[in-house]
């Protein structure tokens, strides 16, 4: 598959119903990593809402017309103390499993990655759990580099 094959678009309210299976996907994918999830029905966002928000960048990945992956970019106001006021917060980031290692990913951060520039963010971070190697290999393959860990004590 190359990328010529591959469309990136702006999500819209008729992919919801997908969105929503990939966001169950991504809760999933997590629960082995962070035993604080609650127990299902969860839900992470409030994707309608993002879709609809002007200051939101939700896109989606078309293979020959259907949808396989998926990201947002958000503004988030950083920490008083920091160099920058706001910055771009990337999520949303889910794949398809028949349709990953083939670059797909990287090219919903790319956009993403210029949607957050034409919108004046120099920062850009997402988050992933430390023992998510295969995401953390993906993120650093797009530029990414590991920051900060957050620990917590029960």
């Amino acid at each position: 598959m190359t990328s010529d094959q591959i469309t990136i678009r702006n999500a819209t309210l008729e992919d919801l119903s997908i969105l929503l299976h990939f966001e169950q996907g991504i809760i999933t994918a997590e629960r082995p990593f962070d035993v604080t999830i609650k127990e299902d029905p969860i839900s992470y966002y409030d994707l309608k809402q993002m879709i609809l928000d002007d200051n939101s960048c939700v896109i989606v990945a078309e293979v020959d017309g259907k949808v396989v992956s998926s990201g947002y970019a958000i503004s988030k106001r950083a920490r008083h103390y920091l160099d920058h006021e706001y910055y771009a917060y990337l999520g949303f980031m889910y794949t398809d499993p028949a349709y990953r290692g083939k670059g797909i990913n990287a090219l919903i951060v790319d956009e993403l990655k210029k949607w957050s520039h034409e919108n004046g963010f120099q920062e850009i971070r997402l988050t992933v759990y430390s023992d998510n190697l295969p995401a953390i290999k993906a993120y650093e393959k797009v530029g990414f580099k590991k920051h900060i860990i957050e620990m917590r004590l029960e």
